[in-house]
């Protein structure tokens, strides 16, 4: 299949897959306990592509690990801005088929509703993994040409995200004096609660969420590791 043909079969599995997005809590926010961070990462070797995706647990309230688990493999769809998910979405699912804790909620290194169909990976993953989802992306996605405000230099400030008169997702600062982050709904959760939920696993140790950056941490080792 060519590229002009996958794009076109794609955005019709992006369009059907939104009509079935809600950005309401389809649970109570008092039974979430564990989140799951997931994140991928990528690799050439003889001009073939290889990524590996990293699942971290950890628990709420202690912050704590409990479960960690790795898939890797061959990519078999290239690189397509607005199309991300149909690259990563095998390998999320080769790792999450690894689970033994299944998490509440899981928490994206990407992004969600705030997407040019949105359909970011957070968003597009929900339907597969049968969970609410958040996208945290580290780096601002630029959609019509529109820019983000700057939060104040305060601990949880943050502002919308507004494009064609629709909140797609909120700037966050987590903690003061650092770059914010880009937060927006994956699906069954909403803004005010995604933003509850990234503020309750941040530590001084970085601006990210800690299930988001231990993933990230881990999908960069197990990327030397591989790749070796």
């Amino acid at each position: 299949m060519n590229i002009g043909n996958m794009k076109e079969k794609f955005s019709e599995i992006q369009s059907e897959l939104l009509g079935r997005v809600n950005l309401e809590n389809n649970f109570n926010k008092e039974n979430i306990s564990t989140v799951g961070g997931v994140d991928i990462a990528y690799w050439n070797r003889n001009e073939v592509s290889y990524g590996t995706c990293s699942i971290v647990i950890i628990d709420l309230k202690t912050k704590e690990i409990i479960e960690t688990v790795y898939s890797y493999g061959k990519v078999a769809v290239p690189y397509m801005p607005g199309f991300l998910a149909f690259r990563e979405l095998p390998l999320i699912l080769k790792a999450a088929e690894k689970l033994k804790i299944i998490p509440d909620l899981y928490m994206f290194d990407g992004n969600g509703y705030l997407h040019y169909c949105h359909m970011g990976i957070a968003t597009h993953a929900s339907f597969f993994l049968d969970k609410p989802t958040i996208g945290v992306a580290k780096s601002y996605l630029k959609i019509n040409n529109v820019d983000f405000t700057m939060p104040e230099n305060i601990k949880g400030a943050y502002t919308d995200i507004i494009i064609d008169k629709e909140v797609y997702g909120r700037t966050l600062r987590t903690r003061k004096g650092v770059k914010p982050i880009f937060v927006s709904c994956g699906n069954w959760i909403d803004l005010d609660t995604s933003i509850e939920i990234v503020m309750k696993c941040v530590n001084d140790e970085s601006r990210l969420p800690i299930p988001v950056r231990l993933a990230d941490l881990e999908t960069h080792k197990m990327r030397k590791q591989l790749s070796q």
